[in-house]
């Protein structure tokens, strides 16, 4: 299978991934956000999900820092209705 060299499939594939961390991790995306412990609650999922995205991309577009953006955009933006100290 080719690498995806094209931002805009890259950038689908990393919004697809972190989806995915958030329909199956509600609970603990949740709760990570209540109590300021997102990314230390959701280290080893996202550190799974980067290395997917890593696999199917090429290292130029890894360096786009695509999927990054994709946690941020999907699975923490989705959750800001959740009440929190953080915001």
């Amino acid at each position: 299978m080719a690498l995806i060299d094209k931002p805009d499939r890259a950038r689908q594939l990393a919004r697809a991934i972190a989806s995915d961390l958030t329909l199956y991790h509600e609970k603990e995306i949740i709760e990570g956000i209540e109590n300021d412990t997102l990314f230390v609650v959701m280290k080893e999922h996202i550190e799974e999900g980067r290395t997917l995205f890593k696999s199917r991309v090429t290292p130029d577009i890894f360096g786009l820092n695509l999927y990054d953006r994709a946690i941020v955009d999907v699975l923490v933006k989705s959750k800001g209705h959740v009440k929190s100290k953080i915001w």
